[in-house]
């Protein structure tokens, strides 16, 4: 219990002595301030509760960038090199927290940040950030206090709080069309194999460039996910497991995609995806190859018939003319989120398919398959409203 004791100072405060316990056999106390008897009375019943829940009254000054530089410590040894830099990445989003005592911080002070990254432009990008880049923000937020927390610094998560504007725009994250599909299949690339095995295996883009050959059994339709590459500093190097434990798994990979691996000439010791020395890609050869195949498709699919640059011609690959981009600039996360809108359509349950994508969360998976449920549950539902028009 503490004990208190209560006398005027000589700038006409009141002030409160109270002993909060031992450390290292030094007697510890705690300074309360007040300008009458009713208001130190008031912090001295808060210090009590906060002495009853096992707080440390002794961090109480801790900044939440302290806390911060805590966090990012333990996951810089937790996560990928490419997830660590993401991290450091919104939690300079918070700077404006950086100073402030955590114990003090109200959720009101992380909204107006997220308010700000929702309206602002970015200095990187010109726009505001997407609604997934402000969860992610938030989610920083919490996870540094819930580090203070579990330090018994303090005991509510206000961030919890926060809200994401409505206004928010998503990410431009989707699955492909059945045209765009079409495109993969259809364009012979040095990297077609690449996005072959990313639409119809689900595949990350750090589970592809550590892939062999013999991870692929082609009698049996499956590909054994057991490893990734981690590029640090856009250097490849290959580590045992994935993003997350449940990445390490057994992908059962449709006959489509069979047949065309049976028909890719491969050395059957290799990688997968490799250079053209046959070693592990480097960020930038990954980059220039993905850049190659989306012009390829370009050349191939896009409109040209009024493009005032070309004269309404295709253009040549490597002709020095400007040639705009005229489809979407395809991404290796659409296709994987083409494969699992491909589960989805399928009718392959959402367990069964939180396991072949690899999620570590069943809610990542099942927040893609409520998204499909509402954009095809209202397009079924259209369907009584032409016939109700047929009919009239």
């Amino acid at each position: 219990m503490a004990r208190i004791k209560n006398k005027a100072r000589d700038d006409g405060r009141l002030q409160s002595k109270v002993y909060i316990g031992t450390k290292n056999g030094k007697k510890q106390y705690k300074y309360v301030y007040a300008t009458n008897a009713k208001e130190l009375e008031q912090k001295v019943q808060e210090l009590k509760t906060k002495l009853n829940k096992g707080l440390d009254l002794t961090a109480d000054r801790d900044t939440f960038g302290y806390w911060g530089e805590k966090w990012l410590k333990l996951k810089k040894i937790e996560v990928s090199a490419g997830r660590y830099v993401t991290y450091c990445a919104r939690y300079k989003n918070l700077e404006p927290l950086y100073s402030m005592n955590i114990s003090k911080i109200k959720a009101t002070d992380i909204q107006d940040i997220i308010i700000d990254c929702a309206t602002e432009p970015s200095e990187r990008t010109g726009k505001p950030y997407a609604k997934k880049t402000l969860i992610e923000i938030r989610n920083t937020a919490s996870q540094i206090i819930k580090l203070a927390i579990q330090n018994r610094v303090l005991d509510y998560d206000c961030a919890e709080a926060v809200k994401i504007p409505k206004s928010a725009e998503s990410s431009t994250r989707r699955a492909l069309t059945e045209e765009e599909q079409s495109w993969i299949t259809d364009t012979p690339h040095r990297a077609q194999t690449a996005a072959m095995i990313m639409m119809y295996a689900g595949l990350r883009r750090g589970e592809l460039l550590a892939l062999t050959w013999r991870d692929i059994d082609l009698e049996n339709g499956t590909i054994s996910v057991t490893k990734s590459v981690e590029l640090i500093k856009g250097l490849p190097h290959i580590k045992p497991g994935g993003k997350t434990d449940a990445a390490t798994r057994t992908v059962y990979i449709p006959r489509k995609l069979i047949s065309y691996l049976q028909s890719t000439p491969h050395d059957p010791l290799g990688l997968v995806c490799p250079t053209v020395k046959g070693t592990p890609m480097t960020d930038t050869a990954w980059r220039r190859l993905w850049e190659s195949y989306l012009t390829d498709l370009n050349i191939k699919y896009g409109d040209w018939a009024n493009c005032m640059q070309t004269g309404g011609k295709r253009p040549a690959k490597h002709s020095p003319i400007e040639k705009p981009f005229l489809i979407p600039r395809i991404t290796p996360h659409w296709l994987r989120h083409t494969f699992i809108t491909m589960l989805y359509m399928a009718g392959v349950d959402v367990l069964t398919a939180k396991e072949q994508a690899g999620h570590a969360d069943i809610s990542t998976t099942m927040s893609i398959y409520t998204h499909l449920d509402e954009k095809y549950k209202r397009k079924s539902i259209s369907k009584l409203d032409e016939y109700l028009e047929s009919i009239s």
